[in-house]
């Protein structure tokens, strides 16, 4: 145990040939994957198997030093779908939970990935370090700004090695698109613009049902209020309800918020005004807004975030993405690639234009695999995106619902961590339910 622990501390690998395993599927990784010694692995638990967090799986098995040991889940039918899933990627002895405090009683595992509903992410983390573990978390990190502190402060007091999933802190064009705005070539950067235009259809009303069998129903809950069951908040559509989550401006939004923070160097803003709500859908089953307009006064420039739920062509042509505006050009990044579009003068331009840059890399992989890096190398400043960065993103995300919600432009007391407004202030930190307590960090 002491050789494998010093392995993980001390060694380090090189990244190398991500792009190549990307598509192919579970059969493949059985084969491809190389034999490590057995004190020489890093074991990973994974909590929250649907969806993301079986993405992010498939991406830790491409990494030969990663050895799965367990997977846990409140609904029977996902645990063992995913178990046969795996077994065809070559993971064996695999063990299951429904309870993942039972999980993280298992002194074998090293790393622990939380990819459950967003009103989970916070006790899960805390649970994880406290049970001496490393932590690759989903985002946002939190469905709260009163979470999110409240986690920096608990990663902060562990030691531990915690990533958060903005996987395109990992992508080169991202980052040459970022290095690119921080060069100055852009200008004075007057305004910032992030959108999502998702283009998707009204979620329909369903009534209450009995809990699923095989389903945990309170598990899943936790910490948040006790309600029905209903179809709606369970699985992947739990996110456009308030209770789990924070709408498609959690969800989207700080994958983009993430970068536009990043390029300007700035963290938190004085304050926050938004307009919206349930315009395009006004009577489907979500609660969060379908429209929403949020301006960010950073003092120095402002940034201003939209989202439609119905429309799908969004800004420059594209239906996500971020623009820096500056006074000599303006840079227009999203998943695709990059571009710069010169602003004219006269006959001519401040500058020259940089047709598309497109993307050439897979973010997921390289996020995972710098993850099990510093945790072999302890090198924290190389994480690319560690838990301040996820938090940050995170609060600024929540102040434009928060904004919404209170009806009224906020301003922000960072020295404080209030605002200027008491139900705005009532929204910075939730009340557990069902026995759950708010943790002590």
């Amino acid at each position: 145990m002491n050789s494998r622990r010093n392995f993980i501390r001390h060694t380090a690998t090189a990244i190398g040939g991500l792009g190549l395993m990307e598509l192919l599927p579970l059969e493949a990784l059985a084969s491809i994957r190389k034999k490590v010694a057995p004190s020489d692995k890093i074991n990973v638990g994974l909590i929250g198997v649907k969806n993301q967090g079986f993405n992010n799986i498939r991406a830790f098995l491409k990494i030969n030093e990663v050895n799965l040991k367990a997977i846990c889940d409140v609904d029977d039918d996902q645990l063992a779908k995913r178990k046969d899933d795996l077994s065809k990627a070559g993971v064996q002895n695999l063990t299951t939970y429904k309870d993942y405090r039972k999980m993280l009683e298992d002194k074998e595992l090293d790393a622990v990935v939380v990819a459950t509903p967003d009103h989970w992410h916070c006790l899960q983390l805390v649970d994880t370090l406290s049970a001496g573990k490393h932590v690759y978390v989903e985002k946002p990190v939190a469905n709260s700004i009163g979470e999110a502190k409240a986690m920096v402060r608990a990663v902060e007091a562990s030691g531990k090695v915690v990533q958060v999933n903005q996987w395109q802190r990992s992508q080169k064009h991202f980052k040459d698109a970022v290095a690119f705005v921080k060069s100055g070539k852009l200008g004075t950067i007057i305004n910032t613009k992030t959108w999502m235009y998702r283009g998707t259809q009204p979620l329909p009303i369903v009534p209450d049902t009995p809990v699923p069998a095989g389903v945990d129903y309170d598990m899943w809950l936790g910490p948040a209020l006790k309600r029905p069951f209903n179809a709606n908040r369970f699985h992947y559509e739990f996110r456009w309800f308030w209770d789990y989550a924070g709408g498609l401006m959690c969800d989207w939004g700080v994958h983009l918020l993430d970068i536009m923070l990043w390029g300007m160097g700035v963290n938190e803003p004085l304050s926050v005004s938004s307009v919206g709500g349930k315009r395009l859908f006004p009577n489907d089953a979500r609660e969060t807004p379908d429209y929403i307009h949020v301006t960010y006064d950073f003092g120095s420039f402002s940034n201003t975030w939209e989202h439609y739920m119905g429309i799908s062509e969004g800004q420059y042509g594209k239906n996500h993405g971020i623009a820096f505006i500056g006074t000599k050009g303006t840079l227009v990044v999203t998943r695709n690639g990059w571009e710069v579009i010169p602003e004219k003068e006269g006959k001519g331009f401040r500058m020259e234009a940089i047709p598309l840059i497109e993307k050439s890399d897979n973010g997921l992989e390289l996020h995972t695999r710098n993850f099990i890096d510093v945790i072999k190398n302890g090198k924290k400043d190389q994480l690319a995106c560690p838990i301040h960065a996820g938090a940050t993103v995170a609060v600024n995300a929540h102040m434009g619902n928060v904004s919404l919600r209170s009806g009224d432009k906020i301003y922000w007391d960072a020295t404080k961590g209030k605002f200027d407004n008491k139900t705005a202030n009532s929204l910075i930190k939730p009340t557990y339910h069902n026995g759950f307590v708010f943790p002590k960090v």
